[in-house]
């Protein structure tokens, strides 16, 4: 069977069975493009000609084109995927990456934006001329970091996603899965003031609009935090995902237990939320060298 026809199934079955992200979807296909590329050059059309020798060279030309572990990492994951398809569909009888693993990846500990600099970028729109624009600009900022969203998620959330009465917000996350997250009393009150100068046709309408009058799009968002990160803070990373991040950390470091502050982020493995614990560790050290007289 030809590698670019299972492709093609792989991900008709990612799109329509396990209902896949859209997002999700369009990576894989770039990856397993990339590897078909690779495959070609070889004169190697069928799957079940490719052995792990080739896998090993496909890492090697990923390493010399300076991709990072983790990039390199993804990919593999992604080929694992579409061999494993294959063996299930009866194509191929060995998996050539069955003893390959990936890359020691190096977990960067996020960088986050302290409260207060969160306060100070709230204060700064809240003394701007009250406008449509402005209550849009804290309504946001307080969803991304009051209930810890994406910025994809914060952007496909619609009217009926909210309810204010019970102080939670629905959520569509990776791979379309719905988690409840719980609404903050600053998210509660800034999204009451953005709803009373908009004007939402249906439940099913988005929640949040650009200037454009359709749905807000994540790099609207990007560039706007970006704006506003940078007038209170020197972190070099100005993004919404640093408003997750912080949301994340200062629940932690608050007393929060991992596995609550787990399904309020919706990551599928605890494994990803330990690195939030790193960053309050590292937190408590700094703060332990600046005051403690014994440091």
């Amino acid at each position: 069977m030809e590698i670019n026809v299972i492709i093609d199934q792989f991900l008709s079955e990612l799109k329509g069975i396990k209902n896949a992200a859209n997002n999700t979807i369009s990576a894989y296909k770039r990856d397993l493009g990339q590897f078909n590329s690779f495959i070609s050059e070889l004169n190697i059309s069928e799957i079940d000609k490719v052995t792990k020798k080739h896998i090993r060279h496909f890492i090697v030309q990923l390493n010399s084109y300076g991709n990072s572990t983790s990039t390199i990492a993804r990919k593999l994951t992604t080929l694992r995927g579409v061999f494993r398809y294959a063996i299930k569909n009866s194509y191929i009888d060995i998996n050539p990456l069955k003893n390959i693993s990936n890359p020691k990846i190096k977990r960067n500990i996020p960088e986050t934006l302290s409260l207060n600099s969160f306060e100070n970028v709230i204060n700064n729109l809240s003394k701007k001329e009250v406008e449509k624009n402005n209550l849009l600009l804290i309504a946001i900022f307080e969803l991304l970091y009051g209930s810890a969203l994406r910025v994809s998620e914060l952007c496909s959330l619609n009217y009926e996603d909210i309810d204010l009465i019970n102080k939670i917000v629905k959520v569509r996350g990776k791979g379309s899965k719905e988690r409840i997250v719980p609404l903050g009393t600053q998210s509660i009150a800034a999204i009451k003031n953005y709803l009373k100068v908009v004007n939402h046709t249906s439940k099913t309408s988005a929640l949040f609009f650009a200037k454009s009058g359709k749905r807000i799009y994540p790099r609207i968002i990007q560039k706007h935090v970006k704006e506003n990160i940078q007038l209170v803070s020197d972190i070099s990373k100005k993004s919404p995902h640093v408003l997750r991040h912080s949301a994340a950390t200062h629940m932690l470091d608050n007393g929060a237990d991992l596995l609550s502050v787990k399904e309020i982020l919706g990551h599928e493995n605890l494994s990803t939320t330990q690195i939030y614990t790193h960053v309050s560790i590292e937190r408590l050290k700094k703060t332990y060298k600046t005051s403690h007289p014994k440091s």
